[in-house]
């Protein structure tokens, strides 16, 4: 929360920053991308020259180098596509930039806390400013103080700026789980627990529609301000999502902590390459962030010590959970499970809920107990 000078000094800080930084991109990249140490003795001496500190210049350095590491693994990986590609090529093709008011990593040479005052002492290009106020809850400046570790990190979003600390908690200890609890995930229902909880996204599909009809009349027009607001709602509807996805995890956690259980997840990893939707399907499908919401309910439960596996999603849905028939036409519709054995009539969801959490419990079992032969 820096005053008006405050706010224009950090301002100018972070786009001398970038500004070197794209410098040294373009010479890293003209020189084949060397090692941080041989990149520092082409660059080293133009950054102090451009008024920054000798560590913010070897922040800038390391920044750059790792942002070339990162861009090696996505094409390792094949994030960018197919050797060839032209997302690939045009990623390889040119120096990597930065925004110019993209995040600047600052270690504790270059940032001081305050935590009492609720104030940082930070470098910048016109000296150490001291007494910047910053705001966070309550919870959060214990943790800091408690737990942060490393580096942070100073970036500038829509005017504002803000300060992103690491803090390394430890995890609880696990307690031994009188039962699991099976949470099936999908996009009809966010997530639906075998303890009867249900998150619908009858809202968020909904929101995420007038998102998509807005954003196709953005496109349309293609002016500056409209790319602008594009750029907004993007962040926004992102935000929205996320809440949304701490708010179902926190709750799912919270009911397994308190009646002394663990969780059992289904494994999606991979689900966009593996299932074949159609057009409209593929939209709530890609939109809809899986990965981030089992991520939220993975570490949630670590910091409270619930215990937590990841099962084989397979025929969830189809399999019966009270006498193990698994046929497709078990599943009659989206929201509707009768079995064909012995004509159980359940919410298909819950019902895969349930399945989920009887295979949380076996791998658990498996995992504890021995498999070495028995002494004779």
């Amino acid at each position: 929360m820096p005053d008006a000078v405050q706010a224009s000094v950090l301002e100018r800080t972070l786009r001398t920053a970038n500004g070197a930084a794209n410098w040294v991109s373009e010479v890293a990249f003209g020189q084949g991308v060397p090692r941080e140490y041989e990149l520092r003795k082409h660059t080293y001496a133009e950054l102090k020259a451009r008024g920054l500190g000798s560590q913010a210049a070897q922040h800038v350095i390391k920044k750059v180098r790792d942002s070339y590491t990162t861009l090696k693994a996505n094409i390792r990986a094949g994030n960018l596509g197919k050797e060839g590609s032209k997302r690939r090529r045009r990623a390889e093709s040119k120096p990597i930039t930065f925004r110019p008011e993209a995040a600047q990593p600052y270690d504790d040479r270059c940032l001081s806390w305050q935590y009492d005052l609720q104030t940082v002492s930070i470098w910048t290009t016109a000296g150490r400013i001291k007494g910047v106020r910053f705001a966070c809850s309550q919870d959060a400046l214990k943790t800091l103080q408690q737990y942060r570790r490393g580096e942070s990190d100073l970036i500038e979003r829509d005017g504002s700026f803000y300060l992103i600390a690491t803090c390394e908690v430890p995890e609880a200890a696990p307690y031994e789980p009188d039962g699991f609890i099976g949470v099936d995930l999908g996009i009809e229902n966010i997530a639906t627990a075998s303890t009867g909880y249900l998150a619908a996204g009858r809202g968020l599909n909904r929101y995420r529609k007038r998102q998509l009809a807005l954003r196709a009349k953005l496109q349309k027009k293609r002016t500056k301000s409209a790319k602008r607001r594009l750029k907004a709602r993007a962040r926004k509807e992102a935000r929205h999502a996320a809440n949304t996805n701490h708010i179902i995890s926190k709750t799912i956690v919270t009911e397994a902590e308190r009646t002394g259980r663990g969780l059992s997840l289904e494994e999606l990893k991979g689900i966009r390459n593996r299932v074949r939707l159609r057009k409209p399907q593929r939209v709530a499908l890609h939109s809809w962030a899986f990965t981030q919401l089992g991520d939220f309910i993975v570490y949630k439960a670590k910091r409270a010590g619930v215990p937590l596996v990841f099962v084989d999603p397979a025929c969830t849905s189809q399999t019966c959970a009270e006498c193990g028939h698994v046929d497709k036409r078990n599943r009659v519709d989206q929201g509707l499970f009768i079995c064909r054995r012995c004509g159980v009539v359940a919410h298909a969801d819950r019902n895969a809920s349930h399945n989920i959490a009887a295979r949380g419990e076996s791998v658990w079992n498996a995992g504890r107990e021995s498999r070495v032969p028995a002494t004779p």
